[in-house]
């Protein structure tokens, strides 16, 4: 098990190393993000506003408008849950000449239900519908800390504004070192042929053993990591709709404009095939321990044993 959050960290530092015009803000969460190790390494880089969302996501888009690479980071709750405004008219929509947006990379954690026990109040459900809306910006659910450390150095080499959400919990690695990550294409983690299981973040790993199980039944899926929401990878899901006849997706998300959403869009435009969204069904989460996380998720079907059930119901409604 390993922490997205400390993987972050580490690889701001070294990308600070690297690029002298980096610098990292946070909003009185930078002990919990782990960006204070930025800080510590480069003071004159960091600037932590205190609880002040709207200023932070300001600042960071002064920083970007003067040259500079701005990482901010906080809850998701409360980017873009309190700042929605700033994200839309102070990041994405001045655009320089030739350019799209601003140069700021939204980096959050605490993303869906594993939050845990701060409750419905806290568990940001409805980021990635918010945050794909908004026209320049691009979004990334990563499913472990390779993902994590990859798509932070992507995000500091690409221009433009990006959103990447990460878990709270630690999360078991999904990916090998060598693993590499474009922007709007998935990746094909397990091949098969009798449905397809499209996840993001830590449904990943669920999907894989839902994919165990099922193979133990004799129905081979195939797995896709759709990590790069937005944009998404409109040609693996034709191919995968074409080959497979049908997908279920899961996610730590309102099913209502999350990746499933993204992918029923795409699969519709391209090559319809039957469809399954397993996420929160458009209601809240509530407050849950950490060891009683696998219960929250499980009362929202967010589970491997879900996945696979869905899986061979939606099977008999192949084309």
């Amino acid at each position: 098990m390993t922490d997205m959050r400390t993987e972050y960290s580490k690889t701001l530092i070294e990308i600070g190393r690297e690029n002298p015009n980096v610098v990292v803000l946070g909003a009185d969460t930078t002990d919990s993000l782990k960006t204070s190790g930025f800080g510590k390494e480069f003071p004159d880089r960091f600037f932590n506003v205190g609880i002040a969302e709207g200023n932070l996501v300001s600042l960071s888009a002064g920083l970007a408008a003067s040259g500079k690479t701005s990482f901010a980071s906080t809850y998701a709750i409360f980017l873009p849950g309190r700042a929605v405004d700033q994200i839309r008219n102070g990041i994405a929509y001045p655009s320089p000449p030739g350019k799209k947006g601003l140069n700021v990379k939204l980096v959050v954690s605490h993303g869906g239900l594993s939050v845990g026990p701060d409750g419905g109040s806290h568990q940001q459900i409805e980021d990635i519908a918010i945050m794909r809306a908004i026209p320049n910006f691009r979004v990334f659910i990563p499913a472990d800390t390779f993902a994590v450390s990859k798509l932070t150095r992507l995000m500091s080499k690409e221009y433009g504004p990006f959103y990447m959400r990460m878990a709270r919990s630690q999360t078991p690695v999904v990916h090998s070192p060598s693993q590499e990550f474009q922007i709007g294409k998935g990746i094909t983690i397990r091949d098969g042929n009798d449905c397809t299981i499209a996840a993001c973040g830590i449904t990943v790993r669920m999907a894989l053993e839902a994919a165990d199980s099922l193979q133990q039944e004799g129905i081979s899926c195939r797995v896709l990591d759709m990590f790069s929401v937005k944009p998404i990878d409109a040609e693996l899901l034709e191919k995968a709709s074409r080959e497979t006849g049908c997908i279920v997706t899961c996610e730590e998300h309102n099913i209502l404009g999350g990746m499933g959403s993204a992918v029923a869009e795409a699969v519709s435009e391209r090559y319809p095939v039957p469809i399954r969204r397993i996420g929160a069904q458009d209601m809240f989460g509530e407050s849950a321990r950490d060891d009683e996380i696998p219960l929250l998720l499980e009362k929202h079907g967010i589970t491997s044993f879900n996945i696979a059930k869905q899986v061979k119901e939606l099977r008999s409604k192949k084309l």
